[in-house]
Order: C-alpha cells, then sequence, then structure tokens
C-alpha cells in the first residue's frame, strides 16, 4: 500500500511541459472563438427527424391514408423543426455553449428564409390546385436554406451539412420530373434517409473529434 501510495505522488509530481500547457492552452482558445460564431448541429438531430420522415413516408404510402398525404407531410415537418431545434438547444445547454446566442441568430437568419417561402407556397401550390409541385418545391428549398445554414456551422461538421443540402437540392430537381406515384419514395428518400445517413456521420465524427480533443 505504501509503495503505491509512493508511486502515486511521485506520478503527480511529474511537472508538465509548458508547450503541453501552451497547446492545450491554444487548444481552449481556438475551440472558444469557433464556438463564439458557429453553431454546433448533433448528429441526433438529424437521426430524429429523418425518423419522423420515414414515418412519414410510411403513413402517406398506406393506401387507407394516403388521400391525405399533404396533412401528413405538413405535421411531420413541423414536428420534425420542433423536435429538431430542441434536441440542438438541448445539446447547446449541455455542453455549456447556450451563452453563445450569436451562432443561434445567424443560424436562424440562414436557414428560416427559406423554410418561410416554402410554407407560403405550400398554401399558394395547395390553393391553386398545383399538389404535384409540392415534393420538387420542399426539397429544393429545403435544401438551400441547409446550405445556407452549413456557413455558420463549426468547421468540423460544415462539409457534410453542405454535401446534404446539395442532395436535397438534386433531389429536388428531380422530383419535379417524377411522376406523382413516386413522390412520397423521393420525399422518404430526403426528408428521411439522408437525415439519418448524415445524422450518424456528424454524431460518428463529433465523437471522434471529442475523443481527440486535449
Amino acid at each position: 500500500m505504501q509503495r503505491l501510495n509512493s508511486l502515486a505522488q511521485t506520478q503527480s509530481n511529474v511537472p508538465v511541459s509548458i508547450e503541453t500547457r501552451a497547446l492545450g492552452t491554444l487548444a481552449y482558445i481556438r475551440t472558444s472563438i469557433e464556438l463564439s460564431g458557429s453553431m454546433v448541429v448533433p448528429g441526433m438531430a438529424g437521426v430524429v427527424m429523418g425518423s419522423i420522415g420515414l414515418l412519414a413516408a410510411i403513413a402517406a404510402a398506406t393506401p387507407r391514408w394516403a388521400p391525405y398525404w399533404l396533412a401528413i407531410w405538413v405535421l411531420a415537418g413541423g414536428t420534425a423543426f420542433l423536435v429538431g431545434g430542441a434536441l440542438m438547444a438541448r445539446e447547446a445547454a449541455q455542453s455549456g455553449h447556450a451563452r453563445y446566442l450569436g451562432p443561434v441568430r445567424k443560424f436562424l437568419l440562414c436557414l428560416c428564409p427559406a423554410l418561410l417561402a416554402g410554407a407560403v407556397l405550400t398554401f399558394v401550390l395547395w390553393h391553386a390546385r398545383l399538389e404535384h409541385l409540392l415534393p420538387g418545391t420542399w426539397l429544393l428549398l429545403y435544401g438551400c436554406a441547409v446550405l445556407s445554414a452549413s456557413t455558420v456551422t463549426i468547421a468540423s461538421t460544415m462539409r457534410l451539412i453542405c454535401i446534404m443540402g446539395a442532395l436535397f437540392v438534386v433531389l429536388g430537381c428531380v422530383a419535379f420530373a417524377l411522376p406523382p406515384a413516386a413522390h412520397t419514395a423521393i420525399l422518404g428518400a430526403g426528408f428521411g434517409a439522408l437525415h439519418i445517413i448524415f445524422g450518424l456521420l456528424i454524431g460518428r465524427l463529433s465523437h471522434a473529434d471529442s475523443h481527440q480533443a486535449p
């Protein structure tokens, strides 16, 4: 026992090099500066939002609920937006970054205009009985919103979020050329599968970064 205590005391008295302390301080300063101007997007938010999208696609593909596909997707979109926002707020609170309100405002200013335009066009196209244009409109505008919002996310996940937004834009363009029978599938591929895939990738990358941090 005395030998173990002596060994522990010896290890605790080992001096830490100035270089190690300096690197740790610089890493902390760099992280603080990045967080003060960038938004942290948790991968879990994408996974949950994608799960909601897949459930909506399954419900809309069911013959019994197919006539209500528009209401199903509008409800799913609103739910996913609220749940995703709540998960991002929880992530910020748990990590102690909730004090940085600047990135949140920038993120919302980048994300919300395209989403608001989507909401307005949803009503306009529904009123004009042009519902077949809605899937392409939703995917395209959501992709533009994600691309814009990616510019204010942290550097480690910015590229993934940018790629996801670009893929949503591509799916939106493709959706305009598809027959209505394929719209549920492409909406599920976008709002469901893409969200889940990139949510998992972002979560894996964030987990790796947390282990590499000093």
